[in-house]
């Protein structure tokens, strides 16, 4: 149990991934956890905000419109979630003089970078999901001074369905699984960024945005051949295949690779190579 910064913290969108995780993570780390899903708590109601919020010291905000796709036909949704609801959150947390930890995502750029994107590398996104995402991370940063805009990407674990599952379950209805092979990204576990939470909020970091990603790079398709291979399945039975083969109504960024130099110059260890983390989890 850590005696640095434990508390109450509240965990917003329980019943997601990234939660499932957090909230263990969390208590073992010392603090006193409310985890609150949406049946619970409906972050665009801003009074509702305010009293989950109040007598807490952090809030883990989780809770989002990750439905990318239908996000293309339904903005509105999307953005009442994630940008009203992100600055319900943050006014709620200045409210009550709790941190804030907001979790965002690669979405927010435009995928066309040919290096890691920088923490402040200017927002771009070509979606109506990293539309609303950006404006929440502008909220968020603009309402609640006393906060840290994680992004992540590619997550996955075993809080709900993923890419992992996904191709464990190909595997047994498939002899061959064609994945793209022309988006470059960090697989992040969900026990990985959890872990990188609480470490940033007990570092007390500077305020602001980081980038909690797994360290290397790889395709979807590197990837998918990484878990076949982890499982003792043949990893030549997934074919590499193009973006542009599978269309979807969002664009899907080229490229989610983000830099870590953030952390470092805070003194907080970023997430290790991607590869080590799909061996844990298999070997969980």
């Amino acid at each position: 149990m850590s005696d640095v910064g434990a508390g109450r913290a509240l965990v917003t969108g329980a019943s997601g991934m990234l939660a499932h995780d957090l909230v263990p993570t969390l208590r073992r780390a010392g603090w006193v956890v409310t985890a609150l899903g949406r049946p619970d708590l409906d972050v665009t109601d801003p009074a509702e905000c305010l009293a989950a919020a109040e007598g807490h010291d952090l809030v883990v905000n989780t809770a989002a419109y990750t439905a990318v796709d239908a996000a293309e036909t339904d903005e509105a949704a999307a953005f009442a979630v994630n940008a009203v609801g992100a600055a319900n959150v943050a006014r709620a947390c200045s409210r009550a003089g709790a941190r804030l930890v907001h979790i965002s995502t690669d979405y927010v750029f435009d995928g066309t970078a040919a290096e890691p994107y920088a923490v402040d590398h200017p927002v771009a996104p070509r979606s109506a999901y990293g539309r609303t995402k950006a404006a929440g991370e502008w909220a968020v940063r603009a309402l609640c001074p006393t906060s840290w805009v994680v992004r992540t990407a590619w997550l996955y674990g075993a809080g709900g369905p993923n890419f992992v599952s996904s191709m464990l379950r190909l595997a047994d209805e498939r002899e061959t699984v064609s994945v793209v092979d022309d988006q470059v990204g960090q697989p992040t576990w969900t026990v990985d960024l959890a872990d990188l939470i609480v470490r940033l909020v007990e570092a007390d970091a500077p305020y602001g945005i980081h980038h909690g990603t797994s360290g290397g790079q790889t395709t979807w398709c590197g990837f998918a051949r990484a878990v076949f291979q982890q499982n003792g399945l043949d990893p030549g039975r997934i074919r590499p295949t193009t973006t542009e083969a599978y269309p979807r109504p969002a664009p899907r960024p080229a490229w989610s690779v983000l830099a870590h130099d953030s952390l470092r110059a805070a003194g907080v260890a970023p997430i290790g190579d991607w590869r080590r983390s799909v061996t844990a989890l298999m070997e969980q």
